[in-house]
């Protein structure tokens, strides 16, 4: 698939970045690591893959706004366009050697996201999506699962660390979840808990309690592979909640009805 300039932009610097990532996790050991809260760990590695997306992404559109977990939000010289990246998806796996986290880099215009990449190095896979150019992963065209009954199906989501205020919610909605499905898999990377969804390869994922960087790009990877997205409140705002739900059209009336209760 031939993108455009900007999807081109963001898929470079998601491989150089990625580079980078993939030189660190060989050394995962070595890694200077600080506490940035309970559970949630920053890393040298995250940093730097942070700077090198924001030169390679900036340095391209240097009037575009910017939103990132490490450095933050900057206002652009252009108000209707800003990258949304999340440098390392799934720092905790990264730091226990586990090969399943992500770079999350996606491009909003006037409030609406119009591209989205998700790169897992580990594995070489890169997940992208244009506002009606569909999705794919690498040369393939992604499309949601065709599975229709709720037993057949697996679904993804996160599950509450550290002494969490969500905890109790999630506890009661696998408790309506898991007799009425195929299983639930906790894997630790949201951006990668999307573009598998619209790979097809899970049927549905939920979560509370996210941040902008970790479901903007993976929304549109969904959407644009045929699956429904929405706030955990139907009237709510997925970015701004931090809270999604998503599944194949099939299923997603009857997964939405179990999660919201």
């Amino acid at each position: 698939m031939v993108g455009s300039a900007n999807l081109n932009i963001m898929i470079k610097a998601a491989r150089k970045a990625g580079r980078g990532l993939i030189k660190d996790f060989r050394e995962v050991e070595n890694l200077q690591v600080s506490v940035k809260g309970a559970g949630d760990f920053v890393s040298r590695a995250d940093l730097n893959a942070e700077k090198t997306l924001k030169e390679e992404l900036m340095g391209a559109r240097p009037t575009y706004g910017w939103l990132a977990e490490e450095g933050g939000e900057e206002q652009g010289q252009d108000p209707t366009r800003r990258w949304i990246v999340d440098p390392l998806d799934g720092t905790t796996n990264f730091l226990h050697g586990l090969p399943h986290w992500a770079i999350s880099i996606a491009l909003e215009h006037k409030g609406q996201i119009v591209a989205g990449v998700v790169f897992d190095p580990a594995k070489d896979e890169m997940f992208f999506a244009e506002k009606g150019a569909g999705a794919w992963m690498n040369e393939s065209r992604l499309r949601v699962s065709g599975r229709s009954r709720m037993i057949e199906s697996i679904f993804a989501t996160g599950l509450p660390f550290g002494g969490r205020s969500d905890l109790p919610a999630t506890l009661k909605d696998l408790g309506r979840l898991m007799p009425v499905c195929a299983g639930v898999r906790r894997w630790g990377a949201a951006a990668l808990d999307l573009a598998y969804v619209a790979a097809g390869r899970y049927d549905g994922f939920w979560e509370r309690r996210l941040n902008a960087w970790d479901l903007a790009a993976g929304m549109i990877i969904v959407k644009e592979a045929g699956g429904l997205v929405e706030a955990m409140n139907p009237e709510g705002d997925i970015l701004d909640d931090g809270e999604i739900i998503c599944a194949n059209e099939a299923i997603f009336n009857s997964f939405t009805k179990v999660i919201r209760g």
